[in-house]
């Protein structure tokens, strides 16, 4: 059975990000799928994790935050390239995973035993997967997703992959990329791993919003809460995915890098620790608070934000000062 690494469900640990006491235990699914699949194959992915501190407001969300492909090849050596489907899925993935290629492709919650209980044959939600083994024939598939690795098989296998044929005529082919070693590359380890990360820190804070980004996220927030509070329930959660999700899980993820450096004996990161730990409990306190005032159909009060502004800045205040 073609695999990459020899892993296994029921033994696998995951990555810290996604164990303990966490204030946000899922980010995004394809920033946690690349977290646990570069945790898989033996690289620690905090190190690849300064551009979390660079999220901002976007027009109408808050960045949707990836893992910048520049800086997984410096540290890991290691490259993510689309793959263009002409033949059936299960034949690319199969060929590229007998070549040591991890597969991250797009694939249909419905089917994914992992999220029983929120879509598993519930919901028909698109996320992201990587595909560590599979056994075409076996009809069995090992692959990461969201906060750990599984596996699937059996009917699930064929109706993810639509072998008996496709639901509908207008399906279209999912986003299929493929990671390989880059020629030359190396992955980096120690302090040559600790000193190239420093370097993509000092590079990140150049990338910093230009204004703080709670104050316009406040006026669309206050604009947005005349709509909100009359919309149903499922709406809330479409918002809080693209808004305080982001910007909590986000901020959490640079404050888990900090607390990283500081363990690898860098020091002076106390304060701005300090600060995005309070973002991110900040985020959380008003996604429970919002899903309140729709429920109750009141304004929600949003004077926290003033502080969590204030906190930004504090934050990345000293990070600029003592790394930029």
């Amino acid at each position: 059975m073609p695999r990459v690494a020899a892993l296994d469900p029921a033994t696998y640990v995951r990555h810290r990000t996604h164990l303990g006491d966490r204030v946000w235990a899922e980010t995004n699914c394809y920033t946690d799928v690349v977290i646990e699949l570069l945790h898989g194959l033996g690289h620690e992915p905090l190190a690849a994790m300064p551009f979390a501190l660079t999220i901002g407001w976007d027009v109408d969300q808050w960045t949707f935050f990836k893992f910048p492909q520049a800086d997984v090849e410096q540290l890991f050596g290691l490259g993510f390239h689309e793959l263009a489907p002409w033949r059936p899925l299960v034949a690319h993935i199969e060929d590229n995973v007998a070549a040591g290629r991890p597969v991250l492709v797009e694939l249909d919650s419905f089917f994914l035993p992992d999220t029983a209980g929120t879509a598993y044959r519930l919901a028909h939600v698109k996320s992201t997967v990587a595909i560590n083994e599979i056994d075409v024939a076996g009809r069995r598939l090992g692959y990461f997703h969201n906060q750990g690795y599984h596996t699937l098989g059996g009917e699930d296998f064929d109706d993810v992959f639509q072998t008996k044929g496709l639901v509908h005529d207008r399906m279209l082919p999912p986003y299929i990329e493929f990671v390989r070693a880059v020629p030359g590359a190396v992955a980096l380890a120690g302090r040559a791993r600790l000193e190239a990360s420093l370097a993509l820190l000092q590079t990140h804070l150049r990338r910093l919003p230009p204004e703080n980004p709670f104050h316009p996220f406040k006026v669309a927030f206050q604009r947005d809460q005349e709509w909100l509070l009359a919309a149903e329930g499922d709406t809330f959660h479409a918002y809080a995915f693209a808004t305080l999700r982001q910007l909590g899980a986000g901020y959490e993820l640079g404050g888990s890098y900090l607390e990283w450096l500081t363990e690898q004996g860098v020091d002076g990161l106390t304060e701005p620790r300090a600060a995005l730990a309070g973002i991110t409990t900040g985020a959380k306190a008003l996604q429970f608070q919002l899903a309140r005032a729709m429920a109750r159909k009141r304004p929600l009060d949003l004077a926290p934000l003033d502080g969590l502004a204030a906190r930004w800045d504090a934050a990345m205040g000293a990070l600029v000062r003592d790394f930029g």
